[in-house]
C-alpha cells in the first residue's frame, strides 16, 4: 500500500521532539504536508491557519492534555468533522474510552509503526481525497 497523499495536511501535536520529528519524516516521505505543535495552546493557534486535514495528537502534555485538545477540536464547529487519531504509549481500555468520549476517531499506542499512521490517514482521510 502505498498510497499518495501528496495533498493531505496533517498536524502532529506531541510534546516529544523525537516523536514529532520521526513522524514528520514519515509522512513527509509519504507526500503529507506536515504541521507538527509542541501541545495543545500551540496546535489550537495553528489549527485555524492550517486547517489541517487529520490530527495526531499525544495524550500526555502539558499545560492541555490530548483530552482536552481533542474536545476542544471537536466542539468547534469548522473542525468537528477533522478526524482526530489519540497517541499514547498507555494501551489501556480506560485510555481508549476516555478518547472516545472526547470525539477521537481511532487510538494509535506508541510506538506506533509507519502502516499505523499511513493505515489511520488512509482509513480516515484518504478515502474522501480519492473520487
Amino acid at each position: 500500500m502505498d498510497a499518495n497523499f501528496s495533498d493531505l495536511k496533517v498536524m502532529i501535536i506531541d510534546d516529544s521532539k523525537t516523536i514529532r520529528r520521526t513522524t514528520e519524516t514519515l509522512l513527509a516521505k509519504a507526500g503529507c504536508t506536515v504541521i507538527t505543535a509542541i501541545d495543545g495552546f500551540d496546535a489550537l493557534a495553528k489549527i485555524a491557519d492550517t486547517k489541517p486535514d487529520i490530527i495526531f495528537v499525544d495524550i500526555m502534555m502539558p499545560r492541555l492534555d490530548g483530552y482536552q485538545t481533542c474536545a476542544l477540536i471537536k466542539n468547534n464547529s469548522e473542525f468537528k468533522d477533522t478526524p482526530v487519531i489519540m497517541l499514547s504509549s498507555k494501551d489501556g481500555l480506560f485510555d481508549k474510552a476516555k478518547g472516545r468520549i472526547v470525539g477521537s476517531d481511532q487510538y494509535l499506542t506508541k510506538p506506533f509503526s509507519k502502516n499505523e499512521l499511513l493505515d489511520a490517514i488512509q482509513t480516515h482521510v484518504a478515502n474522501e481525497a480519492v473520487d
